[in-house]
């Protein structure tokens, strides 16, 4: 992806989050200067990867296979492990109309994907076998709001704004933003998109970007290169 659209995704995913009534923190306007002068005070944020996150997985082709992702909180595996301290995340998100979030499932994190605004979100399911590969025969558990539903594989759940599914690590999901965009909001255990995304093809979690402008913000996938981690 060219910074310059990164830049642009940045700006418009701002204004629509907006519309809904729901802020990001202040950590969100810090431009990079302002990042790399204050590193010491951002230990938490920078170590937590907390920030923009926009992805293509790699193909190129953001509108037909992407994500927007603002990572607002999120705690550390060892917290998680302990059984105590900040064992939880929390994402707001984007997913336009038609623009599929590939099919993947989670190794580790349990999480409520909440559509909090806008068209309908639509998730397709599957459920892992012993060896964490899709069950094309398995029937899926969830819990939507509170009830537990079993959906044969391969169902297509649709999320009006306001509703939700729980999703536990092994169940396989695919989603994108039925006759509109979708503010979606994330609710899980401690997040950690380094290593526990497991992806159904061969592709990849993060975008490689050519640098045909200074970004604006920088995104989580940018720390490293900017030597903030």
């Amino acid at each position: 992806m060219k910074r310059s659209t990164v830049n642009q995704i940045i700006a418009s995913a701002d204004d629509f989050i907006r519309s809904y009534g729901f802020c990001l923190p202040p950590f969100a306007y810090f431009t990079p200067d302002e990042m790399v002068a204050r590193k010491a005070e951002l230990t938490n944020i920078l170590n937590s990867r907390l920030g923009w996150d926009i992805t293509d997985y790699g193909a190129g082709k953001f509108d037909e296979m992407g994500l927007f992702l603002f990572t607002t909180r999120n705690g550390q595996l060892a917290d998680l492990l302990a059984g105590r301290g900040m064992c939880y995340a929390e994402k707001i998100m984007i997913s336009r109309q038609n623009q599929i979030s590939p099919c993947h499932r989670h190794i580790v994190k349990t999480e409520d994907i909440i559509n909090r605004g806008g068209a309908t979100l639509a998730i397709e399911m599957f459920e892992s076998d012993g060896q964490g590969n899709i069950d094309p025969s398995a029937q899926v558990p969830v819990v939507c709001d509170g009830i537990a539903h079993t959906f044969e594989p391969g169902h297509v759940l649709e999320l009006a704004p306001g509703a939700s599914v729980t999703l536990e690590p092994g169940n396989w999901h695919k989603f994108w933003g039925k006759g509109g965009d979708v503010l979606i909001g994330e609710v899980s255990t401690v997040n950690d998109d380094l290593t526990d995304n497991i992806f159904a093809e061969p592709i990849g979690r993060f975008s490689e970007i050519e640098e045909d402008c200074e970004p604006t913000r920088l995104l989580v996938s940018d720390y490293e290169k900017w030597g903030l981690l």
